[in-house]
């Protein structure tokens, strides 16, 4: 069984790294949620969150500022759970 996100500086690192985005408003949002809560995250979250990070910044803006509502392959409700908590950070 691979180590947890929590459990693997490696991991929570590249998970920081990804967050990174083009888009100003995405970066100051995704990173003000990271600096509050990234330490509790789960690894169903963590996941959430990689779906998300894959999504084009356009994309990923509609859905921070609840233009849009997930759709496709991040239509799940970890996804939905964790963007929820996002909108709110």
């Amino acid at each position: 069984m691979s180590a947890s996100h929590q459990a693997d500086p490696v991991k929570r690192a590249r998970l920081r790294w990804r967050a990174r985005r083009g888009l100003l408003e995405n970066d100051l949002i995704i990173t003000r949620f990271l600096d509050a809560h990234e330490a509790s995250l789960t690894d169903e979250e963590v996941d959430a969150f990689s779906r998300l990070m894959e999504l084009a910044d356009n994309e990923l803006m509609d859905l921070l500022l609840a233009r849009k509502e997930p759709s496709g392959d991040v239509d799940l409700p970890h996804v939905h759970a964790l963007l929820a908590r996002l909108r709110a950070a």
